[in-house]
């Protein structure tokens, strides 16, 4: 396991991975496409359209050539297999290497394809060609599209590898190997999924991320999926045009208290269940005043005598959201990673409790 084949195999693996997704740890590290060709690409504000053409073919290209790379390296790492003779080298590395090479070979050939007439052959120039006028060419839409971005007032959001950007016209998804484009006026938006992640990577808080559908009525035009964060729809609908409708159960969590409010609910049905005594009757929330008291504060965190939780002797009088809601409401708006941890007292009287203290009624 020790080998330096092996070493060099698991060592290339991670980089190829990395390489071909990029995490914003190679981003930083100007390992991508974009930085290490930018002088080729040019800027991606000054000409949106022409920096793509080129970016998904100089990015379909230098992924083609990684397994060549692979075998290059191996030929140090593996000297005794003689890979760099290939008449001498086992008969399932001659095999490898022809499909090293024609790899990329096939990939040039591709890019020359779609260089022939100016670009006009590319996927995303032939789809701005739908949008021309019969007397301009797909040229005149990519100049619009270029307008567009380059103003401040678009919408952008997501990660490079799967960025949504909504102009006044246009709706673009931009990927490693294309960028989806859709006009405005012709798309039917549908949100289809909404998964829900208790902790975001980014600021370890709970996060809801949105599937949308976008289906243009123009014949020829590609439909394709953008992802958000729940939080980004509202800006997102300020921006389009169209109207965005919901797929059956789909519900939405626009703020952050939304998210908290579902996070905080799912917590309380771990704790244990308060047993209401056969004389006592629950009465209606004094929050809502429309549903049933539904939760009794009750130390379950540490023993009576420790901790700064303190035990509450008020009886049922929230239900779950009211009280869900009066916890969000004593939080710092600034730190929302501190809520889930936090301790803020009753609203009745005033005792000291964590959301391990809130406990249904039965």
């Amino acid at each position: 396991m020790d080998s330096p084949e092996v070493t060099f195999t698991l060592a290339y693996v991670v980089f190829a991975v990395c390489f071909v997704f990029t995490p914003n740890e190679f981003h930083s590290a100007g390992l991508s496409v974009q930085n290490l060709l930018s002088g080729w690409l040019g800027s991606e504000d000054a000409a949106f359209v022409s920096f793509h053409l080129r970016r998904t073919a100089a990015t379909l290209l230098c992924h083609s050539l990684l397994p060549l790379g692979y075998y290059v390296g191996m030929c140090f790492a593996a000297s005794e297999k003689q890979l760099y003779s290939p008449s001498q080298a086992p008969e399932a590395w001659r095999l490898f290497l022809l499909l090293a090479v024609t790899l990329p070979s096939l990939t040039c050939t591709l890019i020359y394809y779609w260089s022939q007439d100016q670009w006009a052959r590319h996927p995303l120039a032939r789809t701005l060609a739908l949008y021309a006028l019969p007397q301009s060419g797909w040229q005149a839409v990519a100049s619009s599209v270029n307008t567009e971005f380059r103003r401040i007032d678009k919408f952008a959001t997501g990660a490079p590898g799967a960025r949504v950007i909504v102009t006044d016209t246009w709706v673009m998804k931009v990927t490693t190997y294309r960028v989806h484009v859709a006009q405005q006026q012709d798309v039917h938006l549908t949100v289809t999924e909404s998964r829900q992640h208790e902790l975001s990577p980014d600021s370890n808080l709970p996060v809801q991320l949105l599937t949308i559908h976008v289906a243009s009525a123009s014949p020829g035009v590609q439909a394709f999926d953008i992802r958000l964060n729940s939080a980004e729809y509202g800006e997102l609908c300020e921006k389009l045009q169209a109207p965005i409708r919901s797929a059956a159960n789909v519900v939405i969590h626009q703020s952050l208290g939304d998210l908290f409010l579902e996070t905080f609910a799912s917590l309380v049905e771990i704790n244990p269940a308060y047993s209401v005594p056969s004389s006592q009757e629950l009465e209606a929330c004094i929050g809502c005043m429309q549903t049933r008291a539904s939760v009794k504060l009750v130390k379950t965190c540490q023993e009576a005598a420790i901790g700064e939780c303190q035990q509450c002797y008020c009886r049922p009088m929230w239900c779950l959201t009211c009280m869900g809601k009066w916890f969000a409401s004593r939080q710092d708006p600034q730190r929302p990673d501190t809520w889930l941890g936090s301790r803020v007292p009753c609203p009745t009287c005033r005792a000291r409790f964590c959301i391990l203290d809130v406990c249904t009624v039965r």
